[in-house]
C-alpha cells in the first residue's frame, strides 16, 4: 500500500524524534559513566550515540526539505536532499571513527586501571536494548516509507548493538582476568563504526548516481504495460529515480502497425494515466508500430529471434522490419544486450552476421547493439 507524500513526513518526523531522545539520554548516560569511571570505551560509545544523535537531526531536516513540492528550479522535486543529507551522516560517522581509533590506539599504548561497577554493567545493557528497539523500529518504517536515510539509520543501531556488547564483554574479561581490553574493545568499536559509515556511503552514493531499478520494479511495469490486449511487447525502458517513491520512466510500446494512429496513441495515453494515478511512476510511452500481419515478415523475425538467443539466451530484438531489393534483403532491427555483457558488439554483430547467412547469403544487416536492463 503506498502512502502520500504527507504521511511519509509524518512517519519520517516521529522516527527521527524518537532517534534524538533515545541517544540524547543514552549519550549523556554513557559519557557521564564513562568519565567518572575512566573507560574510554564506553567513553567512545556515548560520543557515537551522539553522532547518531545528529543523525536522528539531520534526518529529521531531510524529511521536512525533501516534501517541498516542485519548483522552477526544481521540477523533480527535492526528495533527493534525504540522500545528500544521508551523505552527511555518513561522513560525521566516519569522522567520529577516527576520532575513536586514535584514542584507542593511544589507550593500548599507554593503558591506564578501569574500575568495575555494575552501573557501567546496567547502562550498557539499557543501551544494547534500546538500540535494538530502534533497530527494529527504524527498519519496519524505513521499510513502510521506502527511506534510504532511515534504513542507514537502522543499520547504524544494529551497529551501536554489537560494539556495546563488546565493551561489555571487554570490561566483564577485565573484571575476571584483571587483563585491560579498554583500548582494544575501543579500537574495535571505531572500525565497526567506520565500517557502518562507508556502508552507508556506498550505498547512498549509489543512488545519487543513478543506481539501475530493481527487478521487481522492471517486472512490475512490464507486467501492467503487457496487461492491455493491444500491446505486442516493450523494450527501451529507462527508470530514473529522483529521490524514495519518486520515479519517472521511458518506454518503447510496441503495437500493430495496421491500427490507426489516432488510436494507437489513445492506448499509450491510457497506459501513461494509469501509471501516473496507480502507481508512483510517471511513465512516458513512445509508440513502436510493428507489422503483425505480414506472415512472411513474422516467420522471419521468430527465426532472427531464435538466432539471436543461440548467440546468448539473455538477448532479444525489437523493431524488426525486412527491406527487400534487386539483389539483397536488409534485415533492420536492434538487438537488447545486458550491461554484463563481455563480447563487444562488432562480436555480436559478426557472430549474427554469420547465423544470418545460414538462412539466405542474401540477407544483409543493419542492426543496432544497445545495453539495456530491460
Amino acid at each position: 500500500m503506498e502512502i502520500s507524500e504527507k504521511q511519509r513526513e509524518r512517519y519520517g518526523k516521529m522516527a527521527s524524534i524518537v532517534g534524538i531522545l533515545a541517544n540524547i539520554v543514552l549519550a549523556l548516560s554513557k559519557i557521564i559513566v564513562g568519565a567518572v569511571f575512566g573507560v574510554l570505551s564506553i567513553l567512545a560509545d556515548g560520543l557515537n550515540n551522539l553522532t547518531d544523535c545528529g543523525s536522528s537531526v539531520m534526518s529529521f531536516v531531510s524529511f521536512k526539505l525533501a516534501n517541498k513540492p516542485a519548483d522552477k528550479e526544481h521540477p523533480f522535486g527535492h526528495q533527493r536532499i534525504e540522500y545528500v543529507l544521508s551523505m552527511v551522516v555518513a561522513f560525521l560517522i566516519l569522522m567520529i571513527a577516527f576520532e575513536l581509533l586514535k584514542e584507542s590506539v593511544t589507550k593500548i599504548i599507554s593503558p591506564s586501571a578501569i574500575s568495575f561497577s555494575f552501573l557501567i554493567v546496567g547502562v550498557l545493557v539499557v543501551s544494547i536494548l534500546v538500540k535494538f528497539g530502534l533497530y527494529f523500529y527504524n527498519s519496519k518504517v524505513a521499510n513502510k516509507i521506502n527511506s534510504q536515510i532511515l534504513k542507514a539509520t537502522a543499520i547504524d543501531c544494529l551497529s551501536d548493538c554489537i560494539s556495546t556488547a563488546t565493551v561489555l564483554v571487554a570490561l566483564g574479561v577485565g573484571k575476571i582476568t584483571g587483563f585491560n581490553l579498554d583500548g582494544y574493545a575501543g579500537l574495535f568499536v571505531a572500525c565497526f563504526v567506520a565500517y557502518a559509515g562507508v556502508g552507508i556511503f556506498r550505498e547512498t552514493m549509489s543512488h545519487l548516481v543513478g543506481k539501475a531499478p530493481d527487478k521487481e520494479m522492471v517486472d512490475s511495469i512490464k507486467t501492467r504495460i503487457l496487461s492491455y490486449k493491444e500491446v505486442f511487447g516493450i523494450h527501451d525502458l529507462s527508470v530514473y529515480c529522483y529521490g524514495p517513491n519518486k520515479y519517472f520512466a521511458s518506454v518503447h510500446i510496441e503495437l500493430d502497425a495496421s491500427i490507426d494512429v489516432i488510436e494507437s496513441h489513445e492506448i499509450v495515453d491510457r497506459i501513461e494515466q494509469d501509471f501516473f494515478e496507480n502507481t508512483n511512476i510517471v511513465l512516458t510511452g513512445h509508440l513502436d508500430p510493428i507489422v503483425v500481419n505480414d506472415e512472411k515478415v513474422n516467420q522471419l523475425r521468430i527465426k532472427v529471434a531464435n538466432l539471436v538467443t543461440d548467440i546468448d539466451c539473455n538477448f532479444s530484438i525489437h523493431d524488426f522490419r525486412m527491406v527487400e531489393g534487386p539483389n539483397n534483403t536488409n534485415l533492420i532491427f536492434d538487438v537488447a544486450v545486458p550491461y554484463e555483457c563481455t563480447l563487444c558488439d562488432s562480436e555480436i554483430k559478426d557472430l549474427l552476421d554469420a547465423k544470418i547467412k545460414t538462412l539466405n547469403g542474401n540477407y544483409k544487416l543493419v542492426v543496432k547493439i544497445e545495453k539495456q536492463t530491460l
